[in-house]
């Protein structure tokens, strides 16, 4: 199969994550990847092992990139591109047209939030062969504008070998000399874009009573703030400056190795107010380390255990949790065993790309 992959993200989170773990797997299994990319975006480097000319640079402004199309058919047309697959909502409108005026393209779109589409989606993208949703509360959101049959649930997967449990002790002890982290201080950890929706400032404020009870713990919050005054991250902050806990915390940026991090932190936390699948929760799950989330439609998904899931937007509900965990080892530990348990058996990469190359071959042999 010869498939173009349309995303115009400028920033790297998870829908990017996921379509670069998936053109690295089809392009494994012998398929011919294509992919379009805006201009000016942060994360190109992460296809590295597509040829050149297997990447088009297109910028699609908003929903409505007429221009951004033509380039796009000119360039189906050239590759003799098979499946259009598009991956961010303004690059759904782009993509249908770009499929109606290339002959015998299928057209395929996933979502990747929980934000519903827009009333005129229904009608604009009538053409649309199917309609990917990670969770079945997304899947939910689709059904308001798509047919039934169109829609099919493929939740994301991750390589599994980010659980691998060899030397995780050393990992984590140099993570924590590294950081200057004393060995037996309790170590909390949340992972994810830095912005309100993710709920760092939560997060801080669930710190701070849990301090209360262990005034040795320490607090990691890894992101970036990809916004252009970078105000919410100063924020955060200063918040954490104003209620005086800069000694228990450490902010660190994007890692693209997050190994070490899970395999120090005794808790991760996901404090988001909204979460279409979670796959910071699912990193965390696959490393065997215990998760506390927030009930959004993602974590609700993913956790197996409702003890270890509290109200959104309750700070002090969070920090009850963490706290009643921390002082709790065994049942820390015995949730972290059965989240990897659950996470190694649903959620593998390999079954997520087999899920999506078949539909692929579905709808090609139409």
């Amino acid at each position: 199969m010869r498939i173009l992959q349309i995303s115009s993200a400028k920033s790297f989170g998870g829908g990017e994550r996921h379509l670069v773990d998936l053109c690295r797997e089809l392009t494994v299994r012998g398929h011919d990847v294509f992919v379009a990319l805006r201009p000016s975006n942060e994360w190109q480097n992460r296809l590295d092992f597509l040829p050149v000319e297997n990447i088009l640079y297109v910028s699609i402004r908003n929903s409505f990139g007429m221009f951004s199309t033509k380039k796009i058919v000119r360039f189906i047309d050239r590759h003799k591109i098979d499946l259009i697959h598009a991956h961010v909502a303004r690059d759904y409108l782009a993509a249908g047209v770009a499929a109606r005026s290339a002959r015998d393209v299928r057209l395929v779109l996933t979502r990747h939030v929980m934000f519903p589409m827009k009333s005129f989606h229904r009608f604009a993208l009538r053409n649309v062969d199917a309609a990917i949703a990670v969770s079945s509360a997304v899947g939910d959101q689709l059904m308001r504008i798509f047919p039934k049959e169109k829609i099919h649930l493929i939740p994301n997967g991750i390589d599994l070998n980010i659980g691998d449990n060899t030397n995780k002790a050393e990992i984590a002890a140099e993570f924590r000399s590294l950081h200057s982290i004393p060995a037996d201080a309790p170590l909390i950890v949340t992972l994810g874009e830095l912005k309100v929706l993710k709920g760092q400032r939560d997060f801080v404020l669930a710190a701070n009573e849990v301090v209360k009870q262990h005034p040795d713990a320490r607090f990691v919050i890894a992101g970036k703030d990809n916004s252009i005054d970078k105000k919410f991250r100063r924020e955060i902050k200063r918040l954490v400056r104003v209620l005086g806990m800069e000694s228990n915390f450490l902010w660190l940026d994007w890692l693209d190795d997050i190994r070490p991090l899970l395999a120090a932190g005794d808790i991760f936390v996901s404090p988001s107010h909204s979460e279409s699948f979670g796959l910071a929760i699912l990193d965390a799950m696959a490393a065997g380390c215990p998760v506390v989330a927030t009930a959004t439609d993602g974590a609700k998904e993913l956790m197996i255990d409702d003890n270890a899931i509290v109200p959104v937007r309750d700070p002090l509900a969070l920090a009850s949790k963490i706290s009643w965990f921390l002082a709790n080892p065994d049942e820390r530990r015995s949730l972290g065993e059965r989240l990897k348990v659950t996470a190694h058996e649903k959620f593998g990469l390999a079954a997520m790309v087999d899920g999506t190359e078949n539909l692929y071959s579905k709808l090609l042999e139409r």
